[in-house]
């Protein structure tokens, strides 16, 4: 906006708030307000044809694109694996080659099919999306003259009140009579400038809405046959399609089958989709270092931070003759150790609570400490612990833990520290005492 504009916007913004706010005279021009309104509706309803055309326009091209797409990538899901690391049978040459060959003729008739179409799309651009842009620019250059003629309204009203408001002083004074003479020109020069732009779009306005008409009318029709051609253009050449891969002559479901064979039984068959994880402790469950793994467990989902019940079995005590609690099958049996963070880890419980094969070295003694504090309580690491779940704090058999919060079941939880982590971990993994 130029500095000249920008000042008439200040002198116009009170006549502006005044006629929002419906305040004093202002003009109103029925005529002109429904033109306007039609006007408005030519704009809208001009950009949602050219829109729609164009998404038509994409829409098109993007399905021959997709089906291309498609093609492409059932010819490498039929690729031979053979030769790959994670083939047991790498020696074996295994594909589906007529089904590749399928694939590939598939793609070239597509190609041909967008060639066949471009014409037609090449049509709707021309005839109906280019048009639209036409008229867009056309109502921009209305629009510019619906501002100036509301900038005019606003200078003719607004110089009317300065004009009333002289006019209504009972005593006037020779600066009051200047005054009045400029404001009477100022009415006169505003009114033929306002009536020649207001008389100018109602007088057009009507005229545009009647090409506008007749523009809609062949323009409609002309989309009508072009998307037929279309739509005969796709039919006809995916019913000549020629591809012995495909059985055209037997029912869709049946040939899908018949193609799927067993496939979806052996693929259910499959071990590696029974997998289940049943997640951690149930509530009232004790914690276990036990790595039995069960695949169909039915438990419910996990309890992150639960007391464990104290009837099922602890970790063995520590000696230098204990085992591994993965290989001792009473403990698994007695305890339900399938349960929990075993099923989520993979075993992770079972190298958590391996035993050591001797014992431990005792702890070097701590200084006293000088101030009369009480010391930290502390615990000794039975067993080795590694985390699985964020929150928990790693360790090593032997280390010695400080005590932050404890309860006095050992079946549950506790709170410790190591050096500068600090974590839960279970309470059977350690002895009191440092």
């Amino acid at each position: 906006m130029s500095w000249k504009g920008f000042q008439k916007s200040v002198t116009r913004a009170p006549q502006q708030f005044r006629q929002r706010f419906n305040v004093g005279e202002n003009t109103k021009d029925a005529v002109y307000v429904d033109a306007e309104r039609r006007f408005a509706e030519l704009e809208k309803e001009t950009k949602r044809l050219h829109d729609e055309s164009q998404k038509y326009f994409d829409a098109i091209n993007g399905m021959l694109n997709h089906q291309k797409e498609f093609s492409k990538a059932i010819a490498e899901i039929y690729k031979p694996i053979s030769g790959r690391m994670s083939d047991p049978d790498s020696y074996i040459a295994e594909g589906n080659p007529e089904g590749i060959r399928a694939c590939e003729e598939y793609e070239e008739i597509i190609k041909e099919l967008q060639t066949s179409l471009q014409p037609e799309l090449e049509m709707i651009e021309t005839r109906v999306i280019r048009p639209a842009d036409e008229l867009l620019e056309i109502i921009k250059v209305i629009q510019k003259t619906a501002t100036k003629r509301d900038h005019k309204q606003l200078d003719y009203d607004r110089h009317r009140a300065s004009l009333k408001k002289i006019q209504d002083k009972k005593e006037k004074t020779l600066k009051d009579e200047k005054a009045l003479y400029k404001a009477e020109n100022d009415v006169e020069q505003s009114t033929q400038e306002f009536d020649y732009y207001n008389n100018l779009l109602k007088d057009d306005l009507p005229k545009l809405f009647r090409l506008e008409r007749e523009f809609i009318g062949p323009l409609f029709q002309s989309f009508y046959y072009m998307q037929l051609n279309v739509f005969y253009t796709l039919h006809e050449k995916m019913q000549s399609i020629d591809v012995g891969y495909f059985d055209l002559q037997a029912d869709v479901e049946a040939a899908f089958e018949k193609k799927r064979g067993d496939a979806q039984e052996r693929t259910e068959a499959l071990a590696i989709v029974h997998f289940k994880a049943t997640g951690g402790r149930k509530p009232g469950q004790k914690f276990t270092p036990s790595s039995k793994l069960s695949l169909d467990s039915k438990s419910s989902g996990p309890t992150r931070r639960s007391t464990m019940d104290s009837t099922e079995n602890p970790p063995p005590p520590y000696s230098a003759n204990a085992l591994s609690p993965t290989t001792s099958s009473s403990a698994l049996d007695a305890s339900g150790a399938g349960v929990g963070r075993a099923n989520s880890t993979g075993g992770a419980w079972g190298m958590a609570a391996k035993a050591k094969g001797a014992a431990p070295p005792p702890p070097k003694p701590k200084p006293s400490r000088l101030s009369g504090a009480p010391a930290a309580e502390t615990v000794t690491a039975l067993y080795d612990y590694e985390a699985q779940a964020e929150g928990d704090l790693s360790f090593t058999a032997g280390d010695t833990i400080e005590i932050i919060e404890r309860s006095s079941n050992e079946n549950e939880w506790w709170t410790g520290r190591v050096g500068m982590k600090s974590g839960q971990f279970p309470g059977n993994y350690v002895k009191l005492g440092s």
